[in-house]
């Protein structure tokens, strides 16, 4: 099974670019139509965030199914047709400079192409990635062979993960991973995202506030008719007066996504309690 599930996705991620957007807008439609709950979700979430236009929901539905086929390519193309798909990379000298003799905590949100951006710091600097393991067992071992090219360390999301990043922080190279995943039990805090309360991972908000730390916010947004990505980098926004470091970052993955909010993973359980949370 695992060698045919190989073979396959190796096949899908021969396709162009602009083929495996198109296909993946008809599965995004897919999805969306066929399951009352994934519609709901995605709807009320728009709407939460201020996005009850049809365009930007247009855009969300098509960009799911876009973000599913686009992912064989990026695990499994090589790292010289990777970099031809960047087109621009706006900020990036500028969080590059910021980064210098610090540890550089580089965080992707559910938005746009968070694979490539991932793979994009990796040909910048070693890198640790965060990464929790998928429900589904069969596509651990393809998802880290994918993910885990060159001077890509993965680690898992648990607390030998966590000192795996620390670690590769002190080294002075970059470590990263989704700051809007909903963390575990015990492993997150109460904060408001979009006006309403998210459980949120306290880990990324505690490292950016390390001194020898520089935290960058970026992700990789899809071009039309697949002609490639164009990556953005933001440097972490200043607290605000008496702003718990939680909200601090939800903040700032709210401009972020506000940026390109038809690019959104909408339809991620954001707003699930854990249990005992």
């Amino acid at each position: 099974m695992h060698r045919f599930l190989r073979f396959f996705l190796y096949g899908v991620a021969c396709l162009p670019l602009g083929a495996l957007h198109a296909l993946g807008g008809v599965l995004g439609w897919t999805m969306y139509g066929m399951s009352p709950t994934y519609r709901r979700r995605l709807r009320e979430h728009l709407e939460q965030a201020g996005y009850g236009d049809a365009a930007t929901r247009r855009e969300a539905i098509a960009s799911a199914g876009r973000m599913i086929l686009e992912t064989p390519a990026v695990w499994f193309r090589s790292r010289t047709r990777l970099a031809a798909l960047i087109r621009s990379a706006e900020g990036a000298e500028a969080a590059l400079a910021a980064c210098k003799g610090k540890g550089a905590l580089f965080l992707t949100p559910h938005l746009g192409c968070f694979e490539i951006a991932g793979q994009w710091v990796a040909m910048q600097l070693p890198v640790t990635i965060l990464y929790r393991r998928p429900k589904m067992a069969w596509l651990d071992p393809l998802m880290r062979e994918g993910r885990g090219q060159a001077s890509v360390r993965l680690a898992p999301a648990d607390r030998s993960g966590v000192r795996e990043v620390l670690a590769a922080l002190k080294r002075g190279e970059a470590a990263g991973f989704l700051p809007d995943q909903v963390p575990g039990e015990g492993e997150g805090e109460w904060a408001e995202m979009f006006g309403r309360p998210a459980y949120t991972a306290t880990l990324a908000a505690r490292l950016a506030e390390r001194a020898d730390v520089a935290c960058i916010l970026t992700y990789a947004r899809r071009l039309p008719w697949g002609a490639g990505y164009a990556m953005a980098f933001r440097v972490l926004p200043p607290a605000l007066e008496g702003e718990r470091p939680a909200r601090r970052m939800n903040r700032a993955l709210e401009s972020l996504i506000r940026e390109c909010p038809g690019q959104y993973l909408w339809s991620y359980n954001r707003y699930k309690v854990p249990r005992n949370a």
